[in-house]
């Protein structure tokens, strides 16, 4: 049986969960089923942007001129919660992709797209030449409804792995999620909602901005809370813009994007099978036509995008299972870009330095011991490290600091889950990189150790 939803927006004060253990405000958003007027409901996620020339809209992926989205519950889970969406573009857009590097890569793994349908519940990874049949038959259901080519469809799976797609209730709600798209605001946040799987908080973003003197929007939702890992891609995201830029310079900004974004937050050091972000750019913002990197008009975009995929990331990482607060490692003076997103990279993936954040110890030895093995040459003597205002060390010496003070800063921020701000320096040079992460806490192994039981 179909269910339809019916949204309306609150605030309300969660109640303790195993999970959340404070009680914290946030905007939720609710889908309500026709059948059993039973409310599902999920909060948003905080969203961190850094200050420029943009300003948060909402939308989300419908923001952008030309897109449109839609979230069902299609009984794909046991649980009543919308667990299918649809995104889709008016017209014909540039599309990218970045994927994952897992071997045991779940079926719906593609390159090109105009519409993405995606299914919570079962992952479709690891399930053989039948879990590829599913996708070739969801594919060419949809296009028949949608009226466009099979080929411009792209299917993200999540969920268990080893498990194939519920094909026959995903089908049955094909023509009710189609008649369902829409370009609202409603639309794209019950989408986000559809793709969560463990998230306690659903993700998405959306920007305005200018860009050659006319306003584009970014926009994109991301699910994420456990096998996270940096590995391109981390997750499951949809990014859509109404930029105009030709295939090969979107393909490069939204990989550039993905390294500065998504590739540099961090959970649990698992890789998944089903990690996929799709971009699309449809064009119809009215701006010239973006074909060069190098161009002044790209880089105004490419701030866009990173700072989308940015803010998606960092709350994937906030949302970490089990986790009390956001860790935020700000890497400078390395030799290039690429050096020091890659110690801070290490240092966010650090168990023992996400365990002494949980246990709000200030243990700058866990953190000088990861972005020493990062694989990356620096004089130690050149290593500077400071956790929020308190400087640790400096010029490769311990330093003598208020311990007591250092860890009330870790614990307020877990009392509240905020974010723990970890900044090394690594000498002279040009290079800056940041990354996120979270803690390490007890019910991180509860929450997997009972994740199909």
């Amino acid at each position: 049986m179909l269910h339809s939803c019916i949204s309306h927006h609150l605030t309300i004060n969660l109640p303790k969960t195993n999970h959340f253990k404070k009680r914290r405000s946030f905007g939720v958003f609710c889908a309500s089923s026709a059948v059993d007027d039973a409310a599902v409901c999920i909060p948003a996620a905080p969203i961190f942007l850094p200050e420029g020339p943009w300003k948060q809209i909402p939308g989300g992926v419908t923001a952008a001129k030309g897109f449109n989205a839609a979230g069902m519950y299609a009984g794909l889970r046991v649980t009543q919660k919308p667990d299918l969406a649809l995104v889709t573009c008016d017209v014909q857009a540039t599309s990218a992709g970045s994927f994952t590097t897992n071997l045991v890569a779940a079926a719906p793994k593609s390159k090109t797209a105009r519409a993405v349908l995606i299914n919570a519940g079962q992952a479709n990874a690891a399930t053989g030449d039948a879990g590829y049949e599913d996708v070739l038959d969801s594919v060419s259901a949809l296009a028949k409804a949608l009226q466009i080519k099979p080929e411009e469809i792209l299917v993200e799976s999540t969920g268990v792995i080893g498990r194939r797609i519920k094909k026959d209730a995903l089908l049955n709600s094909l023509p009710h999620i189609v008649d369902l798209l829409s370009p609202s605001t409603k639309g794209a946040d019950l989408a986000a909602i559809a793709i969560t799987t463990t998230d306690l908080v659903s993700k998405s973003v959306a920007i305005e901005s200018e860009v050659g003197g006319k306003t584009i929007r970014v926009g994109g939702m991301a699910k994420g809370s456990g096998m996270i890992h940096p590995n391109m891609a981390t997750m499951l995201g949809v990014v859509t813009t109404d930029a105009d830029i030709t295939s090969d310079t979107w393909r490069s900004m939204v990989q550039v994007a993905v390294n500065r974004s998504f590739n540099q937050i961090t959970v649990d050091g698992d890789t998944s099978t089903n990690d996929t972000v799709i971009a699309l750019a449809s064009g119809l913002s009215g701006a010239s036509k973006i074909s060069s990197l190098n161009s002044a008009e790209a880089k105004q975009l490419q701030a866009c995008v990173d700072t989308v995929m940015q803010g998606l990331a960092k709350s994937i990482a906030w949302d970490g299972e089990g986790a009390t607060c956001l860790i935020e490692v700000t890497v400078t003076g390395a030799s290039c870009e690429a050096d020091a997103a890659k110690i801070a990279r290490s240092v966010a993936s650090s168990s023992l330095t996400k365990a002494a954040v949980y246990g709000r110890d200030p243990n700058w030895g866990r953190i000088a011991c990861a972005a020493g093995y990062a694989g990356v040459q620096f004089h130690p003597n050149d290593l500077r490290i400071s956790l929020g205002d308190t400087l640790l060390m400096d010029r490769g010496q311990p330093l003598q600091f208020d311990r007591e003070l250092a860890s009330n800063y870790l614990r307020r921020a877990g009392d509240v889950h905020g974010t723990v701000v970890i900044q090394i320096s690594v000498g002279d040079g040009p290079g800056a990189g940041q990354a996120w992460g979270c803690d390490l806490s007890y019910d991180y192994v509860k929450i997997n150790a009972e994740y199909t039981t």
